[in-house]
């Protein structure tokens, strides 16, 4: 039944070491995989980027809520409307 009497020969040593190698290295491999797969956190869900207002409007919020007054409002105004700033829609 034994061919060789129970020896094994240089290949066969060979074969024995690069099976036992290939082993550990899937066995390993399907262990790191496992353990990220159970511990990855979930992801927040996605979200649109918020849509910018354009400064026109900003500034009336800002004259809406008392953090300017009138003044400073129709200043700020003038200049964004000089520049063309205000007129650009994001």
């Amino acid at each position: 039944m034994y061919w060789n009497d129970h020896d094994m020969n240089g290949w066969d040593w060979f074969a024995m070491s690069i099976g036992t190698v290939l082993l550990w290295a899937l066995l390993i491999t399907v262990a790191v995989l496992l353990f990220r797969t159970f511990n990855r956190t979930p992801e927040p869900p996605h979200r649109e980027t918020p849509h910018r207002e354009s400064p026109e409007r900003l500034l009336a919020e800002r004259f809406a809520r008392g953090e300017i007054d009138e003044e400073e409002y129709r200043r700020r105004l003038a200049v964004l409307r000089a520049d063309g700033i205000g007129l650009i829609e994001h």
